[in-house]
């Protein structure tokens, strides 16, 4: 709930005041990411980094809801609609419900120019909020605890990516990225506490065989 409630307390401040306290942090992170998209517009590499960037924005949209929901039709599949509807909850459910509201009480303007398709309402990330929540998710109902380091090691290399590119191309502003980790974080512990005794009665009838009970 602290996450949660931080990144509410950011966005009435952004609501009440356009140029809150961080502002000048953002701006000049942006300023040293234009920098380096100039160079990396005549380097060899700038090419292959803008097209990592642009699949990480399709991954962030509409097109990575394709990821949750085919982890949910397996889980389903395998008998564990109880994990299904967890994940269902925390990716799609929380978005409409916890994300898109944040947006409209912080409605902050997007960076100028920026280089991808986006919508209104710049905070907090969308994108990140979706990577978080499917890295958390997955690892509550795929992994076991032991197997799961490797999993937030890629899993974190993965939100980084995501906030990277972001400011990247020009489609938020650092703060948004980190506002959108906490939100996602911390929509996921609230749901895992919340959903914890079900996942339990899951387990339980995964040692006897009678998941569909």
């Amino acid at each position: 709930m602290a996450l949660l409630a931080l990144a509410l307390l950011a966005g009435l401040l952004i609501r009440l005041d356009r140029r809150p306290f961080f502002q000048g942090l953002d701006d000049r992170w942006a300023a040293s990411v234009n920098d380096s998209a100039d160079g990396a517009a005549g380097a060899a590499g700038g090419d292959g980094l803008g097209g990592f960037t642009t699949v990480l924005d399709r991954l962030g949209g509409p097109l990575g809801m394709v990821v949750p929901l085919l982890v949910i039709g397996c889980l389903c599949v395998y008998g564990r609609w109880r994990s299904g509807l967890f994940v269902f909850t925390v990716t799609v459910v929380a978005n409409l419900v916890v994300l898109l509201p944040l947006k409209q009480l912080a409605d902050r303007p997007r960076p100028p120019h920026p280089w991808v398709l986006v919508s209104d309402g710049s905070y907090p990330s969308g994108q990140v909020f979706s990577a978080v929540t499917l890295v958390v998710s997955v690892a509550v109902v795929v992994f076991p605890p032991r197997a799961r380091r490797w999993w937030w090691a890629f899993g974190a290399a993965y939100v980084l990516a995501m906030m990277g590119s972001r400011t990247w191309l020009h489609a938020q502003w650092l703060s948004d990225t980190f506002a959108g980790v906490l939100v996602g974080a911390g929509t996921c512990l609230v749901l895992w506490r919340a959903f914890a005794p079900l996942l339990e009665t899951e387990s339980e009838r995964m040692a006897s065989n009678s998941l569909w009970l």
